[in-house]
């Protein structure tokens, strides 16, 4: 396994490439290369060594808490007078897996996340992951200030419009279900359960007269739901 604190700096042509991306994710250099190299590095890519798989999955735990943390304190203080409810919801909407997903392909993680490519089950899945998995890296690497600058300054800021957050319905299920009773149409939701490494996570499509629909992604059954719900609206212009 990579020393995370032995210090690195690039040699290859693809680490240099590493570099330059993650100075433009997230506008600075890398001081240990080997954290980001393996914040990376996806499960379906990775080889064993002395009895362990190295991949970004303990990354992406810490980077999930991190990211977590930092949204939470930002959302604290920009609304002084809202209480735990409202400020759980407007986190979750934010830091959802497709959310982070989307987030992730604007920023860029695309470019440099290491996967299986054969699996094309994976494309759709593993680029909100890698965020949370680089989110843990910078924190090693940079500490927890560097790290809440990063994700206010270079995630929630430029790519949230908080009024729009705030305002917006997140029960897709619901709006769905609703369209489909006006409609006279026949609605289900099948889910099944992705094999994730060692997490489980969960696919979800919906079928509207046996015809399919919106798919969804989530660590959940009601999150996966939720997901196809949400991509079943935009189907629909609900």
């Amino acid at each position: 396994m990579w020393n995370l604190l032995t210090l690195t700096k690039p040699n290859s042509k693809e680490d240099k490439k590493l570099v330059v991306a993650i100075k433009t994710i997230a506008g600075f250099a890398p001081s240990n290369l080997a954290l980001y190299k393996l914040a990376t590095l996806h499960s379906s890519r990775s080889k064993e060594k002395n009895g362990f798989r190295e991949s970004n999955e303990r990354l992406e735990y810490l980077g999930d808490a991190i990211l977590g943390a930092a949204v939470a304190d930002y959302l604290f203080k920009k609304y002084p007078f809202k209480d735990e409810g409202f400020l759980t919801e407007i986190r979750s909407r934010i830091v959802n897996r497709e959310s982070l997903n989307n987030l992730a392909r604007k920023v860029g993680v695309s470019s440099i996340v290491q996967f299986d490519r054969k699996n094309t089950q994976l494309q759709q899945v593993i680029l909100g992951n890698t965020l949370e998995a680089l989110v843990g890296a910078i924190y090693l690497d940079k500490g927890y200030l560097s790290t809440k600058k990063f994700v206010i300054d270079k995630l929630i800021q430029p790519y949230f419009d908080l009024e729009v957050v705030v305002n917006s319905n997140s029960n897709h299920k619901s709006k769905v279900i609703e369209w489909s009773q006006r409609s006279g149409k026949e609605i289900r939701f099948e889910v099944e359960e992705i094999k994730k490494g060692r997490n489980k996570e969960f696919s979800a499509h919906v079928f509207i007269d046996e015809q399919p629909y919106g798919q969804g992604f989530g660590y959940t059954k009601k999150k996966a739901e939720q997901d196809a719900a949400e991509k079943t609206c935009t189907l629909l212009s609900i």
